[in-house]
């Protein structure tokens, strides 16, 4: 296990929890105090996940994080002290793929990151595998080869995890799938992780799809599943 990790927080006693857990894992860490050292290192040598907390001295995680999206699709989990729909949604909305909320278990972290890494990997086997390379539904086009995403002639501008999403909802458009199963193939997560990441996920994707004649269907007390207007 090579993989790098990156985990700006200011509370002296969370970071060095987080990186002595998470190096018990294997996994390379480097830990910073504030946003920024952690942006003008991942410039010069990205990580392969990003942990941020969201208040911290100079930029705040939320800025990090919009940053880092601009020019990475690099998985980031988002700290927070602050149980608020808004900052989840906030979070969700620029890119992070995940959300913890303080005070939390630094074992519960380390699950996610796995199960994170772990997708990642299966999913880059899969990008130079024969996969079908496009999607074809409504007027959405994806290239899988690229990872662009088209509604028409118009680009859909969407985070990895939204993307991840759109493609397996759209692989599997003959039926629903359920909650579940898209946090274990999407997220890579086991049933007994909470999230709320696939909800709010669901959520998002359906704005940036409005106008594209393809909908995202509640299946009540089960998933979703893709359909045509």
């Amino acid at each position: 296990m090579n993989e790098s990790i990156y985990i700006a927080e200011d509370e002296d006693n969370i970071r060095e929890t987080v990186r002595t857990f998470l190096e018990s894992e294997g996994y390379q860490v480097r830990d910073f105090s504030t946003g920024d050292a952690l942006f003008d290192e991942f410039q010069i040598s990205p990580a392969d996940l990003v942990i941020l907390d969201v208040l911290m001295p100079g930029s705040s995680g939320f800025d990090i994080t919009r940053k880092i999206r601009a020019i990475s699709p690099v998985p980031i989990i988002i700290l927070t002290a602050r149980d608020s729909d808004l900052d989840y949604a906030t979070g969700i909305n620029l890119g992070s793929d995940d959300y913890f909320t303080k005070p939390f278990s630094a074992i519960s972290l380390v699950m996610r990151v796995k199960a994170m890494l772990r997708r990642v990997r299966l999913d880059q086997e899969q990008h130079g595998s024969a996969a079908r390379s496009e999607i074809h539904f409504g007027s959405i086009r994806i290239n899988r080869k690229t990872m662009e995403a088209r509604s028409g002639d118009q680009p859909l501008e969407l985070t990895p995890t939204e993307y991840a999403l759109l493609v397996y909802l759209l692989e599997h458009q003959d039926r629903a799938v359920s909650r579940s199963e898209l946090l274990d193939e999407v997220w890579g997560y086991s049933q007994d992780i909470e999230t709320r990441a696939c909800d709010d996920t669901v959520r998002r994707l359906r704005k940036k799809l409005a106008g594209s004649g393809v909908r995202i269907d509640n299946i009540w007390g089960f998933g979703f599943r893709a359909a045509e207007e």
